[in-house]
């Protein structure tokens, strides 16, 4: 089985629409979470997730959408939220509160999560050094899936694959272009893709909503 790996879109439509058109052929696509928040697309991003992916789980912005001063600290997470709880519907707000914040994907063989898989843990990052300490989450499971840093990586830990596909709507690796990546199970194998995408539509829909410049600024920057 090969499975399409997403995670946080962060409301990028172009970015989205980009990573869709460039998948491989797929069996399926999972996300593991922050499909909206940042940037200027919040609804349209919920649809289109909602009817491709067969499993999503939350994110920390997606949990966030009906409290967004909690992230009265910052700026443009602030600005994101604000504009997402203002765009979505009751509908689709009530299916981010669905959404687990853990799931099981290729009949249970991978874990796919947003932050760290310690529900003691939730919104704690892992970086690509971190990944040695996540051995103990691994010992039913063939894999992780896991995203929040939007950091592109894959790692294997005694055998097992642990992936963070990176960001596809606001990546802060260096690389500006959207990144996912694609599980092939019968492998037990990862690859790392990115695609080019219009930045520049991005910042002028960003403009046109009065969101913070800086938040256009770290998309061309990939930071």
């Amino acid at each position: 089985m090969k499975i399409a790996l997403l995670s946080d879109v962060h409301a990028n439509l172009p970015a989205l629409e980009a990573v869709l058109d460039d998948l491989p052929p797929v069996d399926t696509i999972v996300c593991a979470g922050d499909v909206v928040g940042y940037n200027p697309w919040p609804r349209e991003c919920v649809e289109r997730v909602r009817s491709v992916a067969s499993a999503v789980v939350r994110g920390n912005h997606d949990r966030m959408v009906d409290t967004p001063s909690r992230y009265a600290h910052n700026e443009m997470a602030l600005a994101g939220l604000e504009h997402a709880a203002a765009e979505l519907s009751a509908t689709h707000r009530e299916w981010l509160r669905s959404l687990p914040n853990r799931a099981e994907i290729a009949d249970g063989a991978y874990r796919l999560v947003h932050s760290h898989p310690d529900p003691d843990e939730l919104d704690s990052y892992v970086y690509p050094e971190d990944v040695a300490g996540l051995r103990p989450y691994l010992d039913d499971h063939d894999g992780l899936v896991i995203g929040h840093t939007h950091v592109q990586h894959r790692a294997t830990v005694d055998g097992r694959v642990i992936v963070n596909p990176g960001s596809v709507g606001q990546p802060r690796d260096g690389d500006p272009d959207a990144a996912y990546a694609v599980l092939d199970t019968d492998r037990n194998d990862v690859e790392l893709r990115r695609t080019a995408y219009d930045v520049d539509r991005v910042r002028r829909k960003i403009e046109a909503e009065g969101l913070p410049s800086r938040t256009a600024e770290r998309l061309e920057q990939g930071r």
